[in-house]
């Protein structure tokens, strides 16, 4: 089994990551409300945890198309169906507050023409986007007292607030769940594969893995469940009990599913209502389920470093491979 090219590139990129990352500042401001950074009218803010970020006047780098383009998408109920995820080369999902899910679409191959609705940030952002080389992440609002990490990170962040063009309300939902974005205003172009510092491989199958239809991951208000089929050669994708669907009515599928098992601890922050915002713990190692071709492979995984990506190794140490696609990784909570 050979190491792959995007792999190769993920270390050198992660090392160019850690140098950069202790020079890295978003020069930016608290001084919008997300109202303010609207391009269809007035609209309720976005659900109470703090204002989006404007940029100081010049201080938003030019987009050059050389990073990744992370966008935080709302996976409430009333937020489906979604619009652009489909086009992801990665789909996080985690938990937050009130144990209902949240999902972070990473683009790197190709770029839809909307992707949303598009919701707040979390801290466990941070760290998982560590892996990527400045990459550019698109949300609406945060914790106020969050932001200030958010300026530190070595990332670049795009708000309503900081790219008012780049966002517009519709999509035939109510406020919060109407916001979308256009990537390409923040990104001219696809920045392409090797942007992916994921640490993931695609290639073969490893051997031995077991014969599976269904996987379902299940957290305190919500739950994914991944279908294999046959026909499509894909994990067709539920959620909360019902087909996943896009905004054009495809149903929404994934090449690799990756359940992995990660420690989630309470965070120092909180939401409007009180509850407390789940941190999900992606640096470190543990265990996790790889799902591709109709069979599942219980695994190890290991990130040792926030600016590492993540690696899969079978019992014996070897490298295991995704199938070339997109790939779903749901963080679940380790016992």
């Amino acid at each position: 089994m050979t190491w792959s090219p995007v792999a190769t590139v993920g270390r050198e990129r992660g090392a160019r990551g850690r140098r950069a990352a202790t020079t890295a500042l978003l020069a930016a401001t608290v001084t919008a409300a997300l109202t303010a950074g609207c391009t269809g009218g007035s609209a309720p803010g976005d659900d109470g945890r703090g204002a989006s970020r404007q940029s100081e006047p010049g201080a938003s780098p030019s987009a050059t198309g050389s990073s990744v383009l992370a966008v935080k998408v709302d996976n409430a109920a009333a937020a489906r169906p979604h619009t652009g995820v489909d086009a992801a080369d990665v789909v996080y999902a985690e938990q937050v507050e009130g144990g209902l899910s949240r999902l972070m679409a990473v683009y790197a191959t190709r770029l839809p023409k909307a992707i949303g609705p598009v919701r707040s940030a979390r801290e466990s952002d941070l760290e998982l986007l560590r892996q990527f080389d400045q990459p550019i992440l698109a949300f609406s609002g945060a914790q106020k007292k969050l932001l200030p990490l958010i300026d530190r990170a070595p990332l670049r962040a795009e708000t309503p607030g900081s790219a008012p063009d780049a966002y517009f309300r519709g999509g035939g939902k109510p406020a919060p769940y109407n916001l979308y974005l256009r990537p390409e205003r923040l990104v001219p172009e696809a920045p392409g594969q090797a942007a992916l510092t994921t640490g993931f491989r695609y290639g073969s199958a490893p051997a031995g893995g077991t014969a599976t239809t269904s996987q379902t991951v299940r957290y305190p208000a919500a739950r994914f469940t991944f279908t294999w089929s046959d026909s499509r050669d894909r994990w067709l994708v539920g959620m909360d009990g019902a087909p996943a669907t896009t905004a054009d009515g495809s149903r929404m599928a994934a090449a690799t599913v990756v359940v992995q098992y990660v420690k989630v601890r309470e965070s120092a922050f909180r939401d409007f209502l009180g509850n407390n915002t789940p941190y999900t713990e992606t640096v470190g190692s543990g265990k996790a389920r790889v799902l591709r071709d109709g069979r599942a492979y219980d695994v190890n995984w290991k990130r040792e470093d926030a600016s590492d990506g993540t690696a899969f190794t079978t019992g014996d140490g070897t490298p295991v491979n995704f199938a070339k696609g997109q790939v779903w990784v749901v963080y679940a909570k380790a016992s």
